[in-house]
């Protein structure tokens, strides 16, 4: 996958766990979950939204493109 997830690290670095930021923004943990390991084909901007402000933190500190290694 192009797109890296960065929520675990953001979340370490506010001392912030899982089922406190999944109660603050009003999603289940487990999706939560899903979206920190990147088990996630999508994420609806209000959710992003109410993460980064939450986390007080701006999108690419969570989300991160790595170009595609493409062999032939």
């Amino acid at each position: 996958m192009a797109i890296i997830v960065r929520l675990d690290r953001v979340m370490a670095d506010r001392k912030m766990s899982l089922n406190e930021l999944a109660t603050r923004v009003g999603i289940t943990p487990a999706n939560l979950s899903n979206l920190k390991t990147g088990k996630v084909k999508a994420i609806r901007f209000s959710t992003l939204e109410s993460i980064c402000r939450e986390l007080e933190c701006q999108p690419g500190d969570i989300l991160e493109y790595r170009a595609a290694n493409l062999k032939g």
